[in-house]
């Protein structure tokens, strides 16, 4: 044993990242109501109701400088599978009526040396480019 602190695996990073966005989504007001819904074709990290809004999130984690932040990884088809993960979630929760929009927390550096992190509401539409 060297004395050093293991590497954290990428998964549990990730895991750690939604753990955090989940709390800053809190803090902000928001009460999460689901986490890593999955159907057929997506994911979603994490779901929050903000108000009567739903607030689908995607959580990008990043421990190291990139030259890009994290939430610039969300491309277009990314974009479109979690629009139609979120159109599955309204179906089967059946609150297609409610407004929703999509947000992307993200999470850069260490978590152990108090990372960086930043909220992005309203970060994209279905549709967009």
């Amino acid at each position: 044993m060297t004395g050093l602190a293991e590497p954290r695996s990428p998964y549990r990073y990730g895991a750690d990242a939604e753990a955090l966005a989940e709390d800053v989504l809190r803090r902000a007001g928001m009460v999460v109501v689901a986490r890593r819904f999955r159907w057929r074709h997506g994911e979603i990290d994490l779901i929050a109701r903000d108000g009567e809004e739903i607030v689908f999130v995607e959580v990008k984690a990043r421990r190291r400088a990139a030259g890009y932040l994290p939430g610039e990884t969300i491309g277009r088809v990314k974009r479109r599978r979690i629009a139609r993960t979120a159109l599955a979630w309204l179906q089967r929760f059946d609150r297609l009526e409610r407004p929703c929009r999509f947000d992307v927390v993200e999470v850069f550096g260490a978590l152990e040396a108090g990372p960086r992190v930043r909220h992005l509401r309203d970060a994209f539409r279905p549709g967009e480019r």
